[in-house]
């Protein structure tokens, strides 16, 4: 727990939508603050506030990569710096939870370390130096465009010819090849093929999700959150819906497409990077 405004306790290791709303909160008003300063010392500071308060959200992800051989201590460190990193360059103006942010933010600096460390096949510097300025500049391009950009505009945003690009994104995913009776660094008495699922595991995915979608839902009026419970909880047919609020079946389902557009905007620069 850390202490907040007016000596509230802010919860770094969230269990509940109570919790994580409380340090979303605390976040959004230190990112408030580093905004507001013009004083490089206080707003560095501001920024070690936000890293600590949403450390724990690092160390998740980086567990997650832990069975593809890298060392623990290395990924840890490699996701706090995509933290530092999101806590620099989140826009208050984004209309975008910092969480939403952050988290692809993370992946995307995990996912590079692996790339820019791991080559089986050793690509020209100069294609890894792009690749390096295309994972760093790629989440600030969609931030502002809330949409994922052509290789063109991605290109022109980095200064780069076209074709450079294209040939840089080619050439990703070339990772070292492990051994699968290689010993796991989670259990020294598992090798990496006993960790091997047979399917994927959409958990972890789909609770990063609900901390994205979380404070997006709160923004919602009672009836909107009530029209998508009725829809997706419980699930009622639209006519249904419409009985029990005193709407059409059009009108119901009007509203649920301009409410799921209105999330769909909203999350979709996140997603992306994801």
């Amino acid at each position: 727990m850390l202490s907040g405004k007016n000596n509230e306790t802010v919860p770094t290791q969230c269990s509940t939508p109570e919790e994580r709303a409380a340090r979303e909160a605390a976040t959004q008003e230190l990112l408030q603050r580093r905004e507001r300063t013009s004083d490089d010392a206080e707003r560095q500071a501001l920024i070690d506030q936000v890293v600590e308060l949403n450390l724990e959200i690092a160390r998740g992800i980086a567990r997650r990569f832990r069975a593809r051989g890298a060392e623990a201590d290395d990924l840890e460190q490699v996701a706090c710096l995509g933290l530092v990193n999101a806590a620099r360059h989140y826009r208050l103006d984004a209309n975008t939870p910092f969480i939403g942010f952050a988290i692809p933010s993370i992946r995307g600096e995990v996912k590079r370390y692996f790339r820019d460390c791991a080559w089986t096949v050793r690509i020209p510097r100069r294609l890894q130096e792009v690749q390096a300025s295309i994972m760093a500049k790629l989440p600030e391009l969609q931030q502002q465009l809330n949409r994922d950009p052509t290789r063109a505009e991605l290109a022109d945003y980095l200064g780069l010819e076209v074709d450079l690009v294209e040939e840089a994104m080619a050439a990703n995913g070339c990772f070292n090849v492990l051994s699968l009776d290689r010993t796991s660094d989670v259990n020294a008495n598992q090798t990496l093929a006993d960790l091997v699922a047979a399917e994927d595991d959409g958990t972890v995915d789909q609770l990063e999700t609900v901390d994205m979608l979380q404070p997006v839902l709160e923004e919602l009026g009672p009836r909107e959150r009530r029209i998508l419970e009725l829809r997706f909880v419980e699930g009622w047919a639209q006519t249904e819906i419409g009985r029990e609020i005193g709407l059409s079946q059009m009108q119901v389902s009007r509203v649920l497409r301009k409410i799921l557009a209105d999330l769909r905007a909203k999350l979709t620069p996140t997603q992306a990077v994801a």
